[in-house]
């Protein structure tokens, strides 16, 4: 029996019939996974490659040191604190050939034809990341299907309706383009006004509009909401292991995610209708993700869960995060 088996046509893998393994359909020709190993990787965003730090990538590289340096414009270098609670912005990014600090890249979905479209403005920041999470954009395809989904059941009730999507822990609003793209009412909240100023650019970028912006706590603002009776079509939240609110409101993934998450189930409506969570904290499994969706959201429902990877040149598979799938 294969491991998986794949659609290379949509990006979708299915192993032992079980965890869907997932990675950006070839649609999206403006990325590529160029190479990985050796705790790095190299990519193309647009006309522009970067190698930056990847720690999961623990194998040697395809392709040769001069190699990389002949196709990098410009790489990442981590400063003494990298990756440590408070120093994330140390590192610097080392220019070797021409290109601009700021760039836009299109994203075209898996359908070519219905599937969501929009464009991202992509920069060299800090902390290592530019903007986008390329890994996420399975997720993005299944937020447009599930949106046109639920605007279908309601249109076969002769309805026309326009769901309601809340997006927590947004950051720079892939996820809140694809929502809104499909016909919903989207609120996008974030806790740093820097990334919300930059979702509301894509926005502006992409020709939408009418996106809500919050900048607050998110579980402050679920709990509020619930406690309002408000009730959502659709909950998407991608939360950091360790954060703050703007007020100083200290959040930790294996202290707050299961509360957030049965906070959550309070405004998520119980029909037609779905969840996303997506965590990129080591430790986490697809299997725990959708352990703890069943936990908090009752086994009512079709649940799946997974890992959203990217495929080098060579082949080699980079699992960066997992996540958890709740359709009513």
């Amino acid at each position: 029996m294969q491991p998986f088996h794949t659609r290379k046509d949509t990006g979708i893998f299915y192993l032992c019939g079980m965890i869907l393994l997932e990675t950006p359909s070839q649609n999206w020709s403006s990325y590529e996974l160029v190479d990985s190993g050796n705790g790095e990787k190299l990519e193309r965003f647009g006309n522009f490659v970067l190698r930056r730090p990847e720690p999961k990538a623990l194998w040697d590289k395809s392709l040769s040191e001069s190699r990389w340096m002949e196709l990098c414009h410009t790489s990442f270098t981590p400063g003494a604190g990298f990756g440590k609670a408070g120093k994330e912005d140390s590192g610097v990014w080392n220019m070797h050939k021409a290109m601009p600090e700021q760039w836009t890249v299109p994203y075209l979905g898996a359908d070519k034809d219905a599937g969501p479209r929009f464009t991202l403005r992509l920069g060299l920041t800090s902390f290592k990341h530019v903007g986008v999470f390329p890994e996420q954009a399975p997720n993005w395809d299944f937020i447009f299907r599930q949106i046109i989904s639920i605007r279908g059941a309601h249109a076969r009730r002769g309805e026309k309706y326009s769901p309601k999507v809340l997006n927590l822990f947004a950051y720079t609003g892939a996820a809140s383009l694809a929502a809104r793209a499909a016909g919903a009412q989207v609120t996008h909240l974030d806790s740093v006004r820097q990334v919300v100023t930059w979702a509301r650019n894509n926005m502006e970028l992409s020709s939408l509009d009418n996106i809500r912006w919050i900048i607050e706590d998110a579980f402050k603002f679920v709990v509020r909401e619930a406690r309002r009776g408000n009730v959502y079509d659709a909950v998407m939240l991608d939360p950091p292991a360790y954060g703050h609110g703007p007020d100083g409101e200290r959040w930790k993934l294996d202290e707050c995610l299961f509360d957030m998450l049965k906070a959550c189930n309070l405004i998520l409506a119980p029909k037609d209708s779905f969840l996303l969570l997506n965590l990129y904290s080591n430790g986490y499994s697809a299997m725990l993700a959708d352990s703890l969706v069943a936990a908090a959201f009752g086994t009512s429902g079709e649940r799946s869960c997974g890992e959203l990877m990217l495929t080098d040149r060579a082949g080699r598979n980079l699992p960066l995060s997992v996540f958890s799938r709740l359709i009513r």
